[in-house]
Parts: structure tokens; sequence; C-alpha cells
């Protein structure tokens, strides 16, 4: 049966970790869903790993459309969730509403994600669920915010912890099925995640959690740049290049196609 986010809120009462990655195309979506990874983001990092900008920032709604339409086609199992790229909801919640109805009338998808838990976009977050649009949050490092907050870790102090604690039970108030913490300490990780009756996917913010997400790229070593909290699972740049010489040294050679 397809994963729900009543489902992922069940396996948090069981202690059952939720396994999550993200995804941009097709062929990568449905070696994920395969493996039975429970939540599929397409996440708006694909601005930098499959279309090369410096940023996310960049990122169009259309772009997202695009590769969510292609992520969802390879789907059976998982439980499929959408970034809403930079100032496509920002501005209103009218106007995250109609970006977000697009995002699942269009491509199919289950859900999706935002950044932020200050009390504007906690009223966008309110709009959407009442309108039946499922909504996971994301606070912590909020890479939407690189201008102003870097990528460095965030809530290292009293003050700033509390503030993050206290976007995450707000988004939990106003109706995320979940809250993605982003390279915060895991003091901190531990505390939003023992206080939230909904689960909690972390990146960076160690092993307390109800789940963890990292990006494909840097799990397959396909990056170019490893954050620091990432683990790196195949090094598939050294093997594809290898393939690649391979195949180039036997071309040129005449060893392929075999007569």
């Amino acid at each position: 049966m397809p994963v729900t986010p009543q489902d992922l809120n069940q396996w948090k009462q069981q202690g059952r970790r939720i396994v999550a990655l993200t995804a941009w195309d097709y062929a990568s979506a449905r070696l994920l869903d395969r493996s039975g990874v429970d939540l599929i983001l397409v996440g708006d990092s694909l601005a930098m790993v499959s279309l090369g900008y410096e940023t996310t920032l960049p990122l169009t709604l259309d772009e997202m459309l695009h590769h969510a339409k292609a992520v969802r086609r390879g789907v059976v199992n998982a439980l499929t969730v959408v970034d809403l790229p930079f100032l496509t909801y920002q501005e209103s919640p009218e106007q995250a509403l109609h970006c977000a109805g697009r995002i699942l009338k269009e491509t199919g998808a289950q859900a999706v994600k935002l950044e932020g838990g200050y009390p504007e976009m906690v009223a966008t977050v309110s709009r959407l669920v009442r309108v039946g649009i499922p909504v996971l949050g994301h606070v912590g490092l909020t890479p939407q915010s690189v201008h102003k907050l870097g990528y460095r870790k965030q809530g290292k102090t009293p003050e700033a912890g509390e503030r993050i604690l206290n976007e995450a039970i707000a988004l939990e108030e106003a109706g995320a099925f979940g809250v993605v913490l982003e390279h915060i300490p895991a003091p901190l990780a531990q505390r939003i995640t023992d206080r939230l009756g909904i689960p909690t996917i972390g990146i960076g913010a160690g092993p307390h959690c109800d789940g963890q997400i990292l990006v494909t790229h840097d799990l397959l070593g396909l990056s170019d740049r490893q954050p620091p909290f990432a683990k790196v699972y195949a090094n598939l740049q050294h093997t594809i290049g290898e393939a690649i010489a391979q195949y180039s040294t036997e071309v040129k050679e005449g060893r392929f196609p075999e007569a």
C-alpha cells in the first residue's frame, strides 16, 4: 500500500524509523521506491545537483513541476513530497495555496514542503492544511535563507534553540504532518522529537529524530561538495568515470563494438 502521512505518524508512535531520500527523475525515483524508501522528496536541491545553480534560489515552479512529474511516474509505494521553490509561497497564503495546489494537481504528489516556522509561515501552513494539502515543515538550517544564514549549523545558543523548538511546535499546531530538522545540534533535535507528536526527519541533526533524509547525490558520492553531516555509501563518480574511460578507450582502439 502507498505510504501516507498517517503512516508516518503511526510509525513514530511505534518507534519505527522513517527512511527518506531525494529524487529528481524517473530512473532514480524508481530505484529508490523499489529499494523500500518511505518518503521521496523532490527537493529544491535539484537546482544545485541537477541544474548547476550555486544555490536553490533560482529554481522556478515550472522547473519543479517538470521534475516532480517525472519522479511521480517512477513511484508506486513511497510518499512523494515536493519542495515549494523560493518565492512561490512567501508572498501570501493565497500564493502558497495556488502554487501548492498546482503541484498536487499537475504532478500527482501527495504533499508539499516549505521552509520556516515564523508566524506568517505558520499561518500559511494552516491555510494549506485547511484546504486539504498535506504539509511537511522545515526548520533549523533553511537553504532558501542562505544569504541570511549561510550553511552554518543553527540552534547552537540557548536562545536560538528555543526559537527553533517553538517554531516546530507552531508548525505542528498549524497542522503539519511532520518537520524536517536540518543541521542543528543533536540534543536540540532530540528535545524537539520528544516534544512533538508528529514525526521529525533529520538531516545533520543527530540520531534521535524519527527519520533521516539525505540528498541522494551525497549518499552516492556524486556531489562535488559533501556537507559535513552526509555519509558517502558509494563513490559513483569514480565508478562512472572508469566506465566512461573504458568505453572511450575501446572506441578509439576499435574494440567496441566487436566485429
